[in-house]
């Protein structure tokens, strides 16, 4: 089988954990080839996540890389076997890969916390709102494009029914309260929808006020989405050249502290309620 031209962020995150035991264990690339029998190269591309690897031989390099972590192993054995393809594939040639990687790593995790400055987080927003907010790309983006990525933007909230949905948590701005996508039906409607989900078991949203002033961070948009250990947690970086999936201990330590802060300056859950039924009043 060839290699994978665009291998998704979960193989390319499944490749660089095997990498990371490897090295963590001081063997060679051509160590790690003889002991599954395979030609040199062959280790490179299943670290890149351009090869697959079995369960089975996921297994054996972790036990030869003497990990002591059992957890770590089924995880990892758990993502070789995944061959299922996600809902999000089908847009795959018609969308940038990254925001489909953003769809696949909500689908994987156990808990999402986000932190948004100027807009609604896309787990929240309304088609309506959503449209308006495709519609202001500049430059404009083609009719088609548009329809694809507003149809991925709503098919994403299906994480919210899934049978055990993922804790979310989201510290909002009242900037992007404030932001007027839309006419005022829209804006009223994209509100009352975040109070309506804000009510769902298993999802916070919290707001920080102007009243806090200025804060490091604030000009980020981010999401912190955990996985079953936390040495797979990654965080998803929103920019205007596309999203970025971080995953290194330091990016991951200093993301922690900065949701921390973050969460430290934003009102409880249901004050919050109450300043986002204030945002509806002044419309």
């Amino acid at each position: 089988m060839p290699p994978r031209s665009t291998p998704t962020a979960r193989q390319r995150r499944l490749g660089s954990e095997l990498r990371r035991l490897r090295e963590e264990s001081g063997t060679s690339v051509q160590w790690a080839a003889a002991l599954l029998g395979v030609d040199r190269t062959r280790i490179p591309n299943i670290e890149s996540g351009r090869i697959g690897i079995s369960a089975e031989r996921v297994r054996t390099l972790a036990r030869h890389y003497g990990c002591r972590d059992p957890e770590l192993v089924d995880l990892l054995a758990a993502m070789a076997q995944e061959r299922k393809k996600g809902w999000w594939e089908r847009h795959r040639g018609a969308l940038p890969p990254g925001l489909l990687d953003i769809c696949e790593l909500e689908h994987h995790s156990v808990g999402l916390y986000t932190a948004v400055t100027t807009h609604i987080p896309g787990l929240l927003q309304t088609e309506s709102h959503a449209r308006a907010v495709f519609g202001a790309a500049d430059p404009p983006l083609p009719e088609a494009e548009l329809q694809a990525r507003l149809a991925l933007r709503m098919s994403r909230q299906q994480v919210f029914t899934r049978e055990r949905p993922p804790l979310y948590e989201a510290v909002v701005h009242e900037a992007a309260l404030r932001m007027r996508f839309g006419g005022p039906g829209v804006v009223r409607e994209q509100l009352e929808h975040v109070l309506a989900q804000s009510e769902r078991e298993r999802t916070t949203v919290r707001v920080i006020p102007f009243s806090a002033g200025g804060f490091p961070g604030s000009g980020q948009s981010f999401t912190y989405a955990a996985a079953a250990l936390s040495r797979l947690d990654t965080v998803q970086l929103d920019s205007s050249h596309g999203s970025l999936l971080v995953d290194s201990d330091p990016k991951l330590t200093r993301y922690r502290g900065l949701l921390q802060r973050l969460r430290s300056l934003a009102l409880p859950a249901a004050a919050s309620r109450d300043f986002i039924h204030t945002v509806v009043r002044d419309l």
